[in-house]
């Protein structure tokens, strides 16, 4: 699928809108979810898409990009990668705010072009990447931010030992999470909290409890 084929696709089949908790940016997102995945399906039969979770700002990434717009000396000068960054508002919030640079890893192709989109909207510049920060320890970025990531027991062991490691060796890493199931039980330390309103589509209510933590080394 080229990429004028994804633009196409993303911009027909979402709204520029203001997520509820940081409205100072806009994003293309779904307006009802039911839609987005039937039009997702259909293209799979082509072309082997994954879900689109890139048209929903995720309520973990919110709360870090609300946290980034309030405290912007956390980012200010540093070198910051957003990881699975779905539809890039935390990215967004980290340029915005006045990070040296700002780079946004999805593996998700779809995801990738959204981010690009998004960032335009917002006249930023953010760094797109699939390449698997797993791989190293973190060591090419001094601040990580990682929303929502806890709601899989694999990805979020795997994910959250990376993240130690990559804090262990001076980085300074930021997880937001509502309390999904996989929240590991110790190295967070709790920086901040939101109220976060979201779809009876993606959550069991309409809004939910995020908490910011620092992840210690």
């Amino acid at each position: 699928m080229t990429a004028a084929v994804r633009d196409a696709f993303i911009l027909a089949n979402t709204l520029l809108t203001e997520p509820p908790a940081c409205p100072e940016i806009r994003l293309h997102l779904a307006t009802e979810v039911t839609p987005l995945w039937q039009a997702t399906e259909d293209l799979l039969q082509q072309s082997n898409l994954a879900p689109p979770y890139w048209a929903f700002a995720w309520v973990g990434g919110q709360a870090l990009a609300r946290y980034i717009l309030d405290q912007p000396a956390v980012v200010a000068g540093r070198r910051v990668l957003d990881f699975a960054a779905g539809c890039g508002v935390a990215a967004i919030a980290a340029a915005i705010a006045g990070a040296h640079n700002v780079d946004a890893a999805e593996i998700d192709p779809m995801a990738i072009t959204a981010i690009g989109l998004n960032a335009r909207a917002n006249g930023v510049a953010v760094g797109l990447t699939s390449r698997d920060p797993l791989a190293g320890d973190g060591e090419d970025w001094d601040l990580i931010l990682a929303g929502d990531v806890c709601y899989e027991r694999p990805m979020a062991e795997k994910v959250f030992a990376w993240l130690r490691r990559a804090a262990a060796g001076g980085a300074m890493v930021l997880m937001a999470d509502p309390g999904r199931a996989y929240l590991p039980a110790t190295g967070l330390l709790k920086v901040a909290a939101y109220t976060v309103p979201c779809s009876l589509d993606l959550e069991d209510r309409t809004s939910r409890e995020v908490t910011v933590y620092r992840i210690v080394g």
